[in-house]
């Protein structure tokens, strides 16, 4: 057994060993380690079970056994047994005798109504985020975003390649519903508009956010803008959520096309960590000049810390954004947004931290009066 050597101030305590000569200290490490050498592995054994639809079988009907399962998905027995054992390893199912039931997180999910919108971010995962992301490197050594060429299509981002990918189109709105599904009480909550008239919402998508705000803001008016694309999925939610009164939409390129007058406040959500500074202080003083003295602007997206040591879900993000939707853009820290919305012209910028696991915050900034 190695012993550390002693010190001048006297001898420090032995590292002691397991059996598989691994000292102690390292094997939590040594099993993290192992999870993000195999983390494809893992993530794979987590999408193949929300496709296949393990964890609503076991929420429904278990706790059931081994062969009940695969009966149950049609599966045989050597898919079902190493389906079983990853999901199990992973903690995702837990095991009791010879029957498997879901795991306690997993089934909290489902209560709170948060199920689907993980099913979602898994979806796209899979389908968009990890073929792209075999590019990395060569993203991080060019600056751009390499891992593009993986995705069919023309255009310089991800947006517009989509457009021409229905199926593609569809997983990516779903994933992006249920982002700020999962984010959007923190801005109804956090962001007073009651002396807000009318709002532009920037990228707005399908109009999540959009029609989130309108329904806990009766007297606010809304203006959606994107490209064409989103902006016929815009029209569409706001349609079914009987608000097209309330809710307009504008099909442009918000970099290009001027922004609509008459509003005194301007919506960037989860717009600001696609691109790079430089483009977002130009999307900020767009939004500067469009609005009136004491208009407000207001970003709302992930933020990491100011200390750049997280948090984990931040950084992990940051890869994707380094690899596949435009040339810029990451989980940018709070400081580097304040940065730009005072470059931009803005002042009394205030941050707003959300709670929660995925690291949303909020800054409000106004433009000073004339």
């Amino acid at each position: 057994m190695p012993v550390r050597p002693a010190s001048s101030q006297g001898s420090l305590p032995e590292e002691r060993e397991d059996d598989d000569g691994i000292p102690r200290a390292q094997e939590a490490d040594l099993e993290r380690l192992s999870l993000i050498l195999f983390g494809h592995s893992a993530f794979q054994c987590l999408n193949a079970a929300c496709e296949l639809g393990l964890f609503e079988l076991l929420a429904s009907s278990g706790p059931l056994t081994a062969q009940e399962v695969g009966d149950s998905l049609g599966l045989a027995d050597r898919a079902t047994d190493i389906l079983l054992l990853g999901c199990t390893a992973l903690g995702l199912t837990r095991k009791n005798a010879d029957q498997y039931r879901v795991a306690p997180v997993i089934t909290w999910l489902m209560e709170q109504g948060e199920w689907q919108h993980l099913r979602n971010t898994v979806a796209f995962e899979q389908h968009i985020v990890y073929p792209g992301q075999v590019d990395f490197t060569e993203a991080l050594r060019r600056n751009t975003n390499a891992g593009l060429r993986r995705i069919p299509g023309e255009g310089a981002d991800l947006y517009r390649r989509i457009a021409a990918q229905p199926r593609l189109e569809q997983v990516f709105y779903r994933y992006m519903r249920s982002w700020s599904q999962l984010a959007n009480g923190h801005l109804v909550e956090t962001l007073d508009l009651s002396a807000t008239h009318r709002l532009l919402d920037c990228g707005g998508g399908e109009a999540v956010n959009a029609i989130a705000l309108a329904r806990a803001n009766p007297e606010l008016r809304v203006t959606v803008l994107d490209l064409p694309s989103a902006a016929t999925l815009a029209r569409k939610r706001i349609e079914e959520a009987d608000l097209a009164e309330r809710i307009s939409v504008v099909a442009a390129d918000m970099f290009t096309a001027p922004f609509p007058e008459g509003h005194d406040c301007v919506l960037f959500a989860h717009q600001l960590v696609i691109w790079t500074p430089e483009e977002n202080t130009a999307l900020l003083r767009k939004a500067h000049a469009a609005l009136p003295p004491g208009g407000r602007v207001v970003v709302f997206n992930s933020m990491s810390h100011d200390s750049g040591e997280g948090p984990l879900v931040a950084a992990l993000d940051s890869v994707y954004f380094a690899s596949l939707p435009a040339e810029g853009g990451m989980i940018y820290p709070w400081r580097l947004h304040e940065e730009c919305l005072r470059a931009a012209g803005f002042a009394e910028v205030r941050r707003h931290a959300c709670p929660g696991w995925t690291p949303h915050g909020i800054l409000v900034a106004s433009k000073p009066p004339a």
